[in-house]
This record gives C-alpha cells, sequence and structure tokens, in this order.
C-alpha cells in the first residue's frame, strides 16, 4: 500500500515537473496568417514566448519571413536579413531569449504591416514547476490555434540573391491551449488519486 502511494505520488510529481518545459506553437496571425494588414502588435501582445517555442508563419506567394535586427525592423530596411524564407510556410523555434525582430522584404510589405517583435523568456525550469503560485498569471498564455508541424526549414544566407532554403512541411490544425496550462490539472489529479489510495 505505501509503495503505491508512493509510485502514484513520484510518477505524478515527476509529469507535474516536467508539462511547463513542453514547447508551444504559435500560428502568427491565428488563422489570417501573415498577410498585409495584419496587427502583429496586438497578436503578439496576448501571448508569452518561451525559448523552445516556435512561430509558423503561413502566407501566400510574393511574402517572405525575414528575422531581421531592431533598426532593420524599425526602418524596415531589407537586405540585411539574418535569415529568409519564402516557402509560404514557416516554421522558426525561438533559440533564445530576447526580442525577435521579423519583416516581409517584398517592397511595401513591412510599411503595410507585416513586421512582428516577439518579447521571448527563458525557458521555465522544473524547479519552478514543483511549487506552481495559483497567484501569478503572468506566465500564462492565452489559447491559440496552434500547428501540429514537422518542418524542416533551413534559411541560409543573408543575401538575399544567394539565399536558400529547403522546408518540408506537414501540417495539422488544431485549437488547443499552451502546454503549461496542463500543469494545475495534472497537480489536482496527481493529488486526488494520492488522497483515494490514503483511503483504499
Amino acid at each position: 500500500m505505501a509503495s503505491s502511494v508512493a509510485l502514484v505520488f513520484g510518477v505524478c510529481l515527476a509529469l507535474n515537473m516536467a508539462m511547463p518545459t513542453l514547447a508551444a506553437t504559435h500560428t502568427v496571425g491565428d488563422t489570417s496568417g501573415w498577410t498585409i494588414g495584419g496587427d502583429y502588435s496586438t497578436w503578439a501582445s496576448g501571448l508569452k514566448f518561451r525559448v523552445g517555442d516556435s512561430l509558423v508563419f503561413n502566407y501566400g506567394p510574393g511574402h517572405t519571413v525575414d528575422e531581421v535586427k531592431e533598426s532593420d525592423y524599425k526602418s524596415c530596411t531589407t537586405g540585411n536579413s539574418l535569415s529568409t524564407d519564402s516557402s509560404g510556410a514557416t516554421t522558426i523555434t525561438l533559440k533564445t531569449a530576447g526580442t525577435h525582430y521579423f519583416i516581409c522584404a517584398a517592397p511595401g510589405h513591412c510599411q503595410g504591416g507585416m513586421k512582428l517583435a516577439v518579447k521571448v523568456k527563458a525557458k521555465k525550469t522544473s524547479a519552478s514547476a514543483a511549487a506552481p503560485s495559483p497567484a501569478k498569471d503572468s506566465d500564462d498564455t492565452k489559447d491559440t490555434p496552434t500547428t501540429s508541424t514537422t518542418t524542416s526549414t533551413t534559411p541560409t544566407s543573408a543575401n538575399p540573391s544567394t539565399s536558400s532554403s529547403s522546408t518540408s512541411t506537414t501540417t495539422a490544425s488544431s485549437h488547443t491551449s499552451s502546454a503549461t496550462r496542463g500543469t494545475p490539472i495534472m497537480f489536482i489529479v496527481c493529488w486526488i488519486s494520492y488522497l483515494v489510495l490514503r483511503l483504499v
């Protein structure tokens, strides 16, 4: 009996600690995608981005996704991209904390609203997951349409005349919440299981 309780508690604790480390996938612009006239500042303002999360840009022909420096973002300057892709379905994994800047390099598109800045926080550590604080709401992410995507995108070269990308994408869309939302539920389920086993 005691070993069953310890086993259930141990498994639940391990699951509870692992849940926040799962990365979220954010579809830029939700169902509207990456297009002229989008309000990407408002879209991004309601979300929390962490290292390991992915941004999925869906767009039609004639558009690009270029990661740029802050100065190029503010002035909509093209030609100095850190990376670029024009495949129509670009997935970018956020690998570092800090602000990341994206624009469309097609003439006039950045000025037309095709620009996005996202503030990326460091990945949550499992130590903070061991004792979640229900009063702290700042780390919750809003529910967004997410995309389960298997993508191999390798943007190369900062020079658009020699850039190339190799992309293979399989996409299945669904409306789910961020992985961090499961943590309180998992915690409650584990405690209920623990109490039931104690009563038996």
